[in-house]
C-alpha cells in the first residue's frame, strides 16, 4: 500500500508490506522507485518490507525549493524517514544507489541494525564511469530536459552505455516508462534531479567519508554482480573487508540490478543472512 509523509524536503511516498516481521528498508537507484524491487518483495514473505521513492529523479512530487538533494542530504531525508517512521533495528537494502551508507559517515544509523548492500555505488565511485555524462548534463542549463528526451527512444534507453547496461535481462520498458515520467514531465523535477545528479563530492571527500564507515559494526551483507560495468569487482570486497560485521557473496550472470536479473538468488541470500546474521 503506498503512503505519504512530509519530511523536510517535502512529501515522500513509501510503500509498506505491513506485518509484524522484521523491517527492510529498500531503496533504489537514479532515476528510479519502488518498482525496483518489484520481484524480489514477494520472494521475502513475513518480512515487514517499505519502499520509500527519493528524490532520485524518479519522484512523483517535486522537493521544496532549496531543500538539500545532495547525496549526503537525500541519505539524511532516508535517517529522517526512518525516525518519523519510529522503526528500529532496520535491515537497509540498498542497489545502485550506496549513499545510503552515509547515515553511518554522518553518525545516523542508530536505526540501522543490519545493512545489505547489492551492487551499488562505494568510495569513489560516486557516479560510477558510465553515469558521469549525466552528471555532465545536470551541470549544464537544461541538460536533464535533453537527457529525458533522449530516454524516450528505444535505441537510447537500451543502449549498453545506458540502461541497456544495468540487467543482463533487459527492463521492460513500461518499468523505465514509469521510472523516467516524472522527469519527463515536470520541471520541477528535473530541478530536483539535477540537484542530485550534479552533487557528487570530489574524490578526497569520499574517500574521507568512506573511512567512518567501519563504525558500523552491525552484520553487513555485500551481494555483488560478477557482470556489472558500473561497480568495479574490486569494490565487493574491499567493501565487505571495510565493516567489521562485512561478509561476501558473489552473483553470476547479473548486472548492476540484481534485483531485476537475479531476484530469487537475491531474495535467498537476505533471507539467510536475516536468519544467520551474525
Amino acid at each position: 500500500m503506498r503512503h505519504h509523509i512530509e519530511l523536510s524536503a517535502g512529501r515522500i511516498d513509501y510503500e509498506d508490506t505491513g506485518g509484524d516481521g522484521p523491517v527492510l528498508v529498500l531503496a533504489h537507484g537514479v532515476p528510479m522507485n519502488e518498482t525496483q524491487w518489484r520481484k524480489v518483495v514477494p520472494l521475502l514473505a513475513g518480512r515487514r518490507c517499505i519502499l520509500p521513492t527519493l528524490p532520485l529523479g524518479g519522484h512523483r512530487q517535486p522537493m521544496r525549493p532549496g531543500a538539500d538533494l545532495s547525496h549526503r542530504g537525500v541519505a539524511l531525508l532516508l535517517g529522517e524517514l526512518l525516525e518519523r517512521l519510529d522503526l528500529t533495528d532496520v535491515t537497509l537494502v540498498l542497489n545502485d544507489w550506496g549513499g545510503g551508507q552515509f547515515l553511518v559517515s554522518e553518525g545516523r544509523a542508530q536505526r540501522v541494525g543490519r545493512m545489505v548492500l547489492v551492487a551499488c555505488e562505494a568510495f569513489d565511485n560516486f557516479p560510477p564511469a558510465p553515469a558521469k555524462a549525466l552528471a555532465a548534463a545536470a551541470r549544464v542549463p537544461g541538460g536533464i530536459w535533453l537527457v529525458m528526451q533522449l530516454l524516450r527512444s528505444r535505441r537510447f534507453r537500451h543502449s549498453r552505455r545506458g540502461y541497456g547496461a544495468m540487467s543482463l535481462r533487459g527492463i521492460p520498458d513500461a518499468v523505465l516508462d514509469d521510472w523516467f515520467a516524472p522527469a519527463t514531465r515536470s520541471r520541477a523535477i528535473r530541478r530536483d534531479f539535477a540537484a542530485f545528479a550534479s552533487s557528487a563530492p570530489d574524490r578526497a571527500t569520499l574517500l574521507s567519508w568512506s573511512d567512518r564507515l567501519g563504525d558500523f559494526t552491525g552484520p553487513v551483507l555485500v551481494v555483488w554482480a560478477l557482470d556489472d560495468p558500473m561497480m568495479p569487482r574490486e569494490h565487493g570486497p574491499r567493501l565487505a573487508a571495510l565493516y567489521p560485521g562485512g561478509r561476501l557473496i558473489e552473483i553470476a550472470d547479473s548486472s548492476t540490478l540484481v534485483p531485476e536479473d537475479q531476484p530469487e538468488q537475491l531474495a535467498e541470500a537476505i533471507l539467510a543472512f536475516l536468519g544467520d546474521p551474525g
